[in-house]
């Protein structure tokens, strides 16, 4: 095995979301998947518990080499109704709320008296100088897309706006009682807002439209973040370019994750926001697939080389690490932090 042996120790990723260097190459990874779990931390445990799920999941970001852990704060979620496939996830399988009926009938959940008690029991497992990072059940413009259906919720915007502000409201309203419970906990020194906003080539919805339903609430979870003296990181897919100010000035994320080649490669994003926003992973997915383990090794030290004086870097993959992305190439790419 080639993971990386070294103590976690939560101040390293806390610097480079600062924009500060941190005291040795840091990793930061949203999700890996089973098979580099196993190999790094040992057979994954069958007793449901969510405690004993996150602390192996605790052992597992340790034995891997990052400072934190990934966790999700509690089981909560929005229910979408039955999906029949899982490969691909069409973005119009659902469309549970047409009507403001549909609205006041659905189950919405309550994230204010949910279960978060592994993050208090978790302690007994954390290594000392170790944090959590939670993540969200979806994001706000993922979930209102589950529950409504993208083309409906287009039409929408168009037939009835003030049904997709309660809609937008009240999806909101439940993330943020999350994050706001997640932040109260001193395991947790990261919340990770999850939301994807774009395809290849711009935002899911127009960017009028963004700024009028999703930013608002994204800027209360960030300061919900702040408030409670910890880290928010941005993880989202597609095309950012005409948005970053608003991420950058307006939501002050301290960090973004997730970045493609084809749609800006995470050298030039650093080039253009580093210093300003901390810039996490970017070894794009496809090209972790496609290259050889040199080629992901040369890449990865460059990242670090270009990030060096400045700071403000974590080196991972531009999403997460899928099942299909061998092993030893996800070795490789964090292998050169050990240099």
């Amino acid at each position: 095995m080639n993971h990386v042996h070294r103590e976690p120790d939560f101040e390293n990723i806390r610097k480079v979301l600062r924009c500060q260097k941190p005291d040795r190459p840091t990793l930061f990874e949203f999700f890996m998947n089973p098979a580099v779990y196993e190999e790094a931390a040992g057979p994954m445990p069958t007793d449901p518990d969510p405690v004993v799920q996150l602390a192996y999941m605790v052992k597992a970001y340790a034995a891997c080499g990052y400072d934190y852990a990934n966790a999700y704060g509690c089981d909560l979620g929005f229910p979408t109704g039955e999906t029949t496939h899982k490969d691909t996830i069409s973005l119009n399988a659902h469309s549970l709320i047409q009507s403001w009926e549909d609205f006041e009938a659905y189950p919405w959940p309550d994230a204010k008296n949910a279960d978060y008690s592994r993050l208090e029991k978790i302690k007994a497992y954390l290594p000392p100088k170790m944090k959590l990072m939670t993540a969200g059940p979806g994001g706000l413009l993922e979930n209102v897309i589950s529950i409504v259906g993208y083309d409906t919720l287009c039409l929408m915007l168009y037939d009835d706006p003030e049904l997709v502000k309660a809609i937008f409201d009240r999806v909101g309203g439940i993330l943020l009682d999350y994050y706001e419970n997640c932040a109260q906990y001193d395991t947790v020194g990261i919340l990770m807002i999850n939301d994807d906003w774009g395809f290849n080539t711009q935002t899911m919805l127009s960017v009028a439209d963004m700024r009028k339903y999703v930013f608002p609430w994204h800027k209360k979870m960030v300061e919900a973040a702040h408030n409670a003296g910890k880290l928010a990181v941005l993880h989202s897919c597609g095309y950012m370019v005409d948005i970053m100010e608003d991420i950058i000035e307006d939501m002050k994320y301290d960090g973004r994750h997730s970045y493609e080649d084809n749609i800006i490669p995470v050298e030039e994003a650093y080039r253009r926001w580093g210093g300003r926003i901390a810039v996490l992973g970017g070894m794009d997915v496809d090209f972790l697939i496609r290259s050889d383990e040199e080629a992901i090794k040369a890449r990865a030290r460059n990242m670090l080389a270009l990030s060096e004086e400045k700071g403000g870097y974590a080196l991972g993959s531009g999403n997460s690490i899928p099942y299909y992305i061998p092993n030893e190439k996800y070795f490789a790419m964090t292998s050169v932090v050990a240099e």
